[in-house]
């Protein structure tokens, strides 16, 4: 079992300012291809948008960044809150604090928005593989009732939530092929009906009235959750960052993106910490800094106080995924998201792995399972590997064809067609899942390290649970009551 390092030494040789960093460095998760919300949302009105697909897409020319000084030196600027990444944990938390307070917020990050985990993933809040006794139970349910607020407010403001997010209550299905797997599935399909949730198992028969495309045999069976949803994550960010950005004329939100953040400077008074220095402005605080920077969080927060006597490791680590959409596929209709049974296990064997090596980076073996969903948009989405291998994006043919073959076993009209004939329709995502040992996220102020917060280790959650984590964030900030218990994701106390 190992713990999360955390010492907290003052610096003897502190004068009013300590600067904590390195030299410039980009901090980026990639996505590779060939080819948030609120507490109280009825009481904000929400801008009005186009919903045409294109209106969505952020050129340079809309962008309300920060531009870069002509100068060499840097700038100085101040808010309430900085953020330190643009996914969409960070954007939802800036949504938050600008919705439900009066604070200013800056987002930094060293790219852009969907330029890592969230651009690469499959856009699904779905509950089916949930284990209901789990940590993250309680905030995956808060989560996932406010983005039911949220795609209500839209659809007030006499907006479709199909059209802005992406969002639609397709279901999801846990399948499994064999009679052991259907006995788990009974058994996962009374504890989600326990916990409050609709859910039903459903036989071979049932199935084939469900999704006639599936097939899995006599002793196959799904655990079905119909309240389940779909959303698109560009689309979903690409509206944040249209909310947020009405806030920019009064001042309260401003974005710097190309601007990778390279240490941090404290009061050496008190420990606090007063700014985010970047590769072109000094950024100060006045109540938070709040690194949201997913898989590059450990090794930025290491970056940042590399030249302090502070000793900090944040364990979080990329597991690398591959995704393969085939664009306006019409060869096969599916109702609802499909996932197989042996997903819950890899995950399970992956953590075990990691647990018990020295290193994260020993645990290398590639695992697949079969994720179908077909889009708001007519693209199949399938996935979905998993790897330990370091900061890789590059894209692997092979395991884009090992998706395909696993895809084919469950739907027989897949495996009797060529992955080479798409080879103009088709789209692969590579993304860094930020994954925490113990599986559960971190988010929690940074002990020792006045006004430091971290919120990242998300892994393939970031949606599902990101308005939930945005709420919290800001609760902490802010001192209001939390509405979901947040010692799970403490950053003391952590073993694994």
């Amino acid at each position: 079992m190992a713990a999360i390092s955390l010492s907290i030494t003052p610096n003897p040789n502190s004068n009013t300012n300590a600067l904590l960093g390195s030299p410039p460095k980009y901090l980026l998760c990639r996505f590779s291809s060939n080819s948030r919300f609120f507490h109280r949302p009825f009481l904000h009105k929400l801008p009005s948008f186009s919903a045409s697909p294109h209106k969505f897409q952020t050129s340079r020319s809309q962008s309300l960044c920060v531009s870069p000084s002509s100068s060499t030196s840097t700038a100085s600027h101040t808010y309430d809150v900085v953020i330190v990444g643009a996914g969409i944990i960070g954007l939802t938390i800036a949504r938050q604090f600008l919705l439900e307070s009066d604070l200013s917020v800056a987002v930094v990050d060293a790219a852009v928005p969907c330029a890592g985990a969230t651009g690469a993933g499959q856009g699904y809040i779905w509950l089916v593989h949930k284990t209901p006794e789990n940590d993250k139970w309680e905030l995956l349910m808060r989560s996932r009732r406010l983005w039911e607020k949220f795609a209500e407010s839209i659809q007030l403001q006499g907006m479709n939530p199909l059209e802005i997010l992406g969002w639609k209550k397709t279901g999801s299905m846990l399948v499994g092929r064999t009679f052991n797997e259907s006995v788990m599935l009974k058994k996962k399909v009374e504890q989600l009906s326990e916990a409050g949730l609709r859910a039903e198992f459903l036989s071979t028969s049932d199935l084939m009235v469900e999704e006639p495309a599936l097939m899995v045999g006599k002793e196959g069976g799904a655990a079905f959750l119909p309240d389940d949803y779909q959303i698109d994550a560009k689309r979903t960010v690409s509206f944040i960052q249209k909310v947020n950005r009405q806030y920019t004329p009064e001042g309260r939100y401003v974005e710097y993106y190309h601007e990778p953040a390279t240490s941090l400077v404290r009061s050496g008074s008190s420990g606090e910490v007063r700014a985010v220095k970047t590769s072109k402005n000094t950024l100060y605080s006045k109540k938070a800094v709040v690194i949201a920077a997913g898989c590059w969080t450990g090794s930025l927060i290491h970056d940042l106080i590399r030249d302090s006597s502070i000793q900090l490791d944040v364990p979080v680590k990329p597991r690398k995924g591959h995704l393969l959409v085939i664009e306006n596929f019409k060869s096969l209709e599916l109702n609802h998201g499909l996932m197989e049974a042996g997903y819950v296990d890899h995950l399970a064997a992956m953590k075990s792995t990691v647990s018990d090596s020295e290193s994260v980076h020993d645990a290398q073996t590639l695992s697949i399972s079969m994720t179908a969903t077909m889009d708001a948009f007519g693209n199949l989405v399938l996935g979905s590997s998993r790897q330990l291998v370091g900061f890789n994006t590059e894209i692997d043919e092979s395991i884009i064809n090992h998706i395909w073959e696993r895809a084919g076993e469950f739907f027989p009209t897949l495996s009797k067609l060529s992955l080479g004939d798409f080879t103009k329709s088709r789209e692969v995502r590579v993304g860094l899942r930020p994954y925490m040992p113990d599986g559960k996220p971190v988010i929690s102020p940074v002990p020792g390290l006045s006004n430091l917060f971290l919120a990242a280790g998300h892994e393939g959650e970031g949606l599902s649970l990101a308005l939930g984590t945005a709420e919290m964030v800001a609760d902490m900030v802010v001192g209001n009551p939390v509405k979901v218990d947040h010692a799970p994701f403490s950053l003391q106390g952590r073993h694994y």
